[in-house]
């Protein structure tokens, strides 16, 4: 097979998941740095289900005696995950654009050629293809985890809103390097947040380890990140799955593929809470600091002196709330709440917006 088939091919199949990665001049040259040719004939079959070494070597009889070898390879490359549990075999599968390949290359923080050379192809991709795949059918992949100094209406917080006792109830804690921040200091685009905050749990917290892309913390260090980056500005956003917590971003208005897409693009990359921000005008002192935070221009100082919100472009976030000293900004519970969609909702809406798309 031609080199170009066969990164054609490799394009087709990688596009086959939840997250997929639609074709593009930008994406062939992203995978081609990822995936060298060897690697990119095993990626192109691989499935994206977890296989044993036995199960895939039947797949791949021609690579029989170094599949393993291979293997190794894509996880050390970080475009394939591996996990084993006590007394069973190994097992592999091919990872997907997010959370996945997209990420692997930033998360242990390294400025290196790699790194560099990939940062401004995935700008470059957000606008050919990405951006619209991160929002396929309407189903956003990510949703916003309100934090606020001041809830009013507390009393009808709805249970997907708990941010604390969610990740409490995780087993395995882990915190990376932001990728999104990254990509954009590498094309010189970048912003002062902090980038030790991308936090993972569970299973893939522990294949990130394991791999050298991020470190192990505590349930108690993962909140008091979770307080920093609120205080920085940042956003908190987790899967947009209901019940179901494995990632949770920290996001700016500058930098983040959701929030950035969002407002360059008007794609519904991310799904708001089921908050918005509300004004006091008696309180309002026109400081203008919730102006300056609002990552998503949200917020304004209006003629008469107050602060002004506009509703359809709040994602809930509660940035605004922690430095309004007159407690002049709050967050309100919206008219109209939609919680996240649960697992099965969630899968069949993207695979048919994909079918039908």
């Amino acid at each position: 097979m031609k080199e170009t088939q066969l990164y054609e091919q490799l394009a087709k199949h990688l596009d086959q998941g939840i997250i997929g990665a639609p074709t593009s001049p930008a994406l062939i040259e992203i995978i081609k740095i990822l995936f060298p040719v060897e690697e990119a004939e095993i990626a192109a079959k691989l499935p994206m289900q977890n296989q044993t070494l036995s199960e895939l070597k039947k797949l791949f009889p021609e690579k029989e005696h170094k599949l393993e070898e291979i293997l190794n390879r894509m996880i050390k490359r970080g475009t394939v995950y591996t996990s084993q549990k006590p007394g069973q075999e190994r097992k592999y599968r091919l990872l997907p654009s997010v959370v996945g390949w997209a990420e692997t290359p930033f998360w242990a923080g390294k400025d290196t050629k790699t790194t560099r050379k990939l940062a401004p192809l995935w700008l470059k991709y957000r606008e050919e293809a990405f951006g619209k795949e991160l929002a396929r059918g309407k189903m956003p992949v990510m949703r916003v985890l309100p934090i606020s100094k001041s809830l009013r209406e507390s009393s009808e917080v709805l249970p997907f809103n708990a941010l604390k006792p969610m990740v409490e109830a995780q087993s395995f804690f882990a915190v990376a390097h932001c990728p999104c921040r990254q990509m954009k200091l590498h094309v010189g685009e970048g912003c002062d947040h902090s980038l030790e905050n991308c936090l993972h749990f569970g299973s893939m917290g522990k294949y990130m380890v394991e791999q050298g892309l991020a470190r192990e913390i505590s349930a108690e260090e993962t909140l008091n990140i979770l307080k920093q980056a609120n205080e920085e500005g940042l956003v908190h956003a987790a899967e947009n799955i209901e019940g179901h917590l494995g990632t949770i971003c920290n996001c700016c208005g500058c930098c983040c593929v959701f929030l950035d897409t969002k407002k360059k693009m008007g794609l519904h990359t991310i799904s708001a809470s089921s908050y918005v921000a509300h004004v006091d005008a008696e309180l309002c002192a026109a400081c203008g600091t919730c102006e300056e935070r609002c990552p998503m221009q949200a917020i304004a100082i209006g003629d008469d002196g107050v602060a002004e919100v506009t509703e359809e472009v709040c994602i809930g976030c509660g940035v605004c709330t922690p430095t309004c000293d007159t407690g002049a900004v709050a967050l309100v519970q919206r008219e109209k709440v939609e919680p996240p969609p649960d697992l099965e909702t969630f899968f069949v809406t993207r695979y048919k917006a994909e079918k039908t798309a």
